[in-house]
């Protein structure tokens, strides 16, 4: 798959600080990009490297396979972790305003914003002022700007912050449509489940560094542990399963649960040992959480 950004050798410093070291990322087009990292990492670094906010001390970045420059930031649409609308201004006249340093019209501004103020049952938000809404009633306009003039790409930096779980959904839903109308988008964000959710490539920065990437499911797989369930009905036999490595067993109502180590055999050749001394009911795999992986990476990483 062609990638929209190609990041090669980034490193960038502020006084004493480096902020990212020789960071190689590669982003696929019409891709949900999960940019993950603790506090601290060089997340927003990179995306203000991005957005032509800073540039980097050395390395290139590429965007649709040429060196990225500042006209490019018409073709994204960057919501930062920080919101910046005018308190004082009224809603309509700022997201008019906004639209309008995107490269539309006042006229067509007007039009796609009326659409989108429509679609999200916020129509009498118009004449009031910025200061008279919630954190979240902010949020949802300002996502509606950042997304407004039909960007190839879309960066958020934490999008769900403020967001009561039904819109944060109504974003989700936004996102995974503007990811299939062809926007790639870049989401920056704490919430592991969402990356679970709605990613399908990843980086994981530490340090100012990348500590892994790729696909997500690569990801996965390559930090699963060769762990299996399997449920079966019949005498409870742990013996079965020793050669192993026993995690667990336990007895239930319905049927019987042991958690086993692979280690070097295969499923299928495990299946061929055990099946004849039980009656098997399913086999899941135990795949790690992109939670767990986040934790385990960092901390080793903390430890080396």
């Amino acid at each position: 798959m062609d990638s929209i950004i190609v990041a090669t050798g980034i490193n960038k410093s502020y006084s004493s600080h480096k902020a990212l070291e020789n960071v190689n990322i590669s982003i696929p087009q019409k891709s949900i990009y999960g940019l993950l990292g603790p506090n601290g990492a060089g997340k927003t670094t990179f995306i203000r490297l991005l957005t032509q906010i800073t540039r980097p001390d050395s390395g290139t970045i590429l965007f649709n396979g040429r060196p990225i420059n500042v006209n490019d930031i018409l073709n994204m649409g960057y919501l930062p972790e920080e919101r910046g609308l005018y308190k004082k201004m009224e809603v309509g006249e700022q997201a008019i305003y906004l639209a309008q340093l995107k490269g539309l019209s006042r006229s067509e501004a007007i039009n796609r914003l009326k659409y989108w103020f429509e679609k999200f049952e916020i129509t009498s938000w118009w004449r009031k002022k910025v200061e008279e809404l919630s954190k979240g009633m902010q949020q949802k306009v300002q996502f509606i700007v950042t997304i407004i003039h039909g960007p190839q790409l879309v960066i958020l930096d934490e999008p769900f912050s403020g967001f009561d779980p039904i819109n944060a959904e109504l974003i989700k839903e936004e996102l995974i449509r503007l990811n299939n109308s062809g926007s790639t988008i870049i989401l920056s964000t704490h919430r592991m489940e969402s990356v679970e959710e709605l990613c399908t490539d990843i980086a994981l920065i530490n340090k100012s560094r990348v500590l892994l990437s790729g696909p997500i499911k690569e990801v996965i797989r390559a930090n699963s542990d060769n762990n299996y369930e399997i449920n079966y009905k019949g005498e409870p036999n742990p013996s079965v399963f020793s050669k192993y490595g026993i995690i667990s067993h336990s007895t239930g109502i319905d049927y019987n649960t042991a958690v086993i180590k692979l280690n070097d055999s295969t499923l299928n050749k495990t299946l061929s040992e055990i099946i004849p001394a039980i009656e098997l009911v399913s086999v899941n795999e135990i795949k790690p959480t992109m939670n767990e992986i986040f934790v385990k990476t960092v901390k080793n990483d903390t430890n080396a």
